[in-house]
C-alpha cells in the first residue's frame, strides 16, 4: 500500500554531521521542511524505540500537518530507520524512511527511501519536497565554521 520514493546525494560534509542533524531538533526545524514551510519539532527521543512529533506550516496560508511516528533501527553515523503516521486521517498508513549514509572521498553519501507515502500525496511533490529538505540539509552541515579563526 503506498507509494516509494528513493533520493541520493553526495554532501560535502563529515558524516557525523550529518547523521546528528537528523537525530538534533533544533536542525530539524531547519532543514527538513520543503521550502515556504516551517517546522516546529514536539517532541524528540532519538533511540531506538524512541518517538517524535512535529508539524510543519505553510507559511501562505498557515495551514499546518502534524505527524510523527518511531525510530526503528539507528546505526551511528550509518543507518536511521524511522517510521511516519500523519494525524489527518485522510492520509492513511504508516510511511517508513531508511536514511543509509556512507563516508566517501569527499563526504558523506546519502540514500533516502520513503515506503508507503499515501496515494493523496503526489509522489514527485514529496520527491520536491525531499529535494529542497537535502538542499537545506547541505547548507547546514556543509560550512566549516570556526568561530576562533573568524575571531582572529
Amino acid at each position: 500500500m503506498g507509494n516509494t520514493l528513493t533520493l541520493h546525494r553526495v554532501l560535502k560534509s563529515k558524516i557525523n554531521r550529518v547523521y546528528r542533524a537528523f537525530l538534533d531538533a533544533d536542525a530539524l526545524a531547519k532543514f527538513n521542511p520543503a521550502f515556504g514551510f516551517t517546522c516546529k519539532v514536539h517532541h524528540l527521543d532519538p533511540n531506538v524505540g524512541g518517538t517524535y512529533r512535529m508539524t510543519f506550516t505553510n507559511f501562505t496560508t498557515g495551514q499546518g500537518h502534524s505527524f510523527g511516528g518511531q525510530f526503528v533501527e539507528l546505526i551511528e553515523n550509518e543507518k536511521i530507520v524511522m517510521t511516519d503516521l500523519f494525524k489527518d486521517t485522510n492520509l492513511p498508513g504508516e510511511m517508513k524512511t531508511t536514511i543509509n549514509l556512507k563516508e566517501v572521498s569527499c563526504g558523506t553519501e546519502i540514500s533516502i527511501s520513503q515506503e508507503g507515502i499515501p496515494d493523496m500525496i503526489p509522489t514527485e511533490m514529496c520527491s520536491l519536497g525531499w529535494q529542497e529538505t537535502l538542499i537545506q540539509l547541505a547548507q547546514l552541515v556543509e560550512p566549516e565554521i570556526n568561530l576562533k579563526k573568524l575571531c582572529e
